[in-house]
């Protein structure tokens, strides 16, 4: 009985490392303004209930330090990859306001990401939390927790394995974070390109004009301009962008199984 007991302890300790990295790294239920022990207490719930549901008599318990670091370092690493895959949309979106802060010339105006604990301009930040409030509308964090939880079944407990292909895929949507932000950015970019070229030719033609403090304030009421009748196209495309997870998470699920 009471080698049961201790069996039974360490499936849900196990089931509880999956868990609780998983949520530290993904965004808004790992968020800095989210006390720690609410995030331990809900990992530890959500612990119990998988291990409730799953079939625990296939999997082997070997009571000896060797296998519980060994399977403790599978389970944190595996919930990191799925908490921290979001992440990538994200970051994307931070880099695209950075890339239209730029043109728009507003990059030396800062704020401070409180959810992120990193300084970006105004723009990005505005992108990033209309980004978070698309990711809560749809119910992302509720499909995160029943990924994980479905996960148990594709990988179970000591079962995971990095194969060339889960590293492949990762480098994959590492890289799509400059895809997300050139998506984004593209229309800003490619309309200020243009306003830049005509503020060169204006100041070859009339070099006694300054040409900078002439149309800095324009450039940035224009900005200001296409960023609000652009903003259901981004909601669109973000939010794709957030259900296109759904498919990528089961992708490296079956992965790394």
């Amino acid at each position: 009985m009471t080698t049961i007991l201790i069996n039974d302890f360490i499936i849900v300790l196990l089931i509880f490392l999956r868990i609780a990295a998983a949520m530290f790294a993904a965004p808004v239920l790992g968020n800095k303004a989210l006390p720690f022990l609410v995030k331990i207490f809900l990992s530890i719930f959500i612990a119990y209930l998988v291990f409730l549901v799953i079939n625990t008599s296939q999997i082997t318990i070997e009571l000896n330090m060797w296998f519980l670091v060994l399977n403790a370092f599978k389970e944190i690493l595996t919930g990191l990859i799925f908490g921290f895959m979001l992440n990538f949309i994200f970051y994307g979106i931070l880099f695209a306001g950075t890339l239209m802060g730029f043109d728009i010339g507003i990059t030396i105006a800062e704020m401070f990401n409180p959810a992120e604990g990193i300084s970006g301009n105004p723009i990005g930040e505005l992108l990033f939390f209309m980004t978070l409030l698309l990711y809560l509308l749809i119910n992302g964090h509720h499909y995160l927790i029943q990924s994980i939880s479905y996960s148990f079944k594709i990988i179970p407990i000591g079962k995971f394995t990095f194969v060339q292909s889960a590293y492949d895929l990762l480098i994959k949507y590492s890289a799509s974070v400059f895809i997300i932000a050139l998506k984004i950015a593209s229309p800003i970019m490619v309309s200020f390109f243009l306003i830049h070229i005509a503020e060169g030719i204006i100041a070859r033609v009339i070099p006694q004009m300054q040409i900078f403090f002439v149309t800095q304030p324009l450039k940035i009421a224009l900005g200001l301009f296409m960023l609000a009748s652009l903003a259901p196209f981004y909601v669109y495309i973000i939010k794709n962008l957030l259900y296109k997870y759904e498919d990528q998470l089961f992708n490296i699920i079956k992965a790394m199984s």
